[in-house]
């Protein structure tokens, strides 16, 4: 996913791991878990297994929400910062899918 994470409480299993890319599913049990601060050291689609929404924590106490509907993929560049958090009163899970 990333480097300089610092742990959160979102559970990440990790199905690919090569020299191409690595393929994680980020599952959130509960609502306010969390993926802990980290910069993406990789290009990555993230592709949610849900319906609802995920707190984006971007620092400086800046925060926004990110609506998302199950199935339906989208890009981020190298580089994000932030802290990911189920803003859902239900578990969830998504594939994150890093182009090292």
């Amino acid at each position: 996913m990333c480097d300089s994470a610092k742990a959160g409480n979102a559970i990440p299993t990790v199905f690919i791991d090569n020299e191409r890319v690595r393929v994680t599913e980020w599952r959130f049990r509960k609502k306010g878990d969390n993926t802990g601060w980290h910069r993406h050291a990789y290009d990555y689609v993230v592709v949610p297994m849900f319906d609802g929404q995920l707190e984006i924590d971007l620092g400086g106490g800046k925060r926004t929400v990110a609506p998302l509907k199950n199935g339906v993929p989208y890009f981020r560049n190298v580089g994000v910062e932030h802290d990911v958090i189920n803003g859902n009163d239900f578990e969830c899970a998504f594939i994150e899918v890093e182009m090292k």
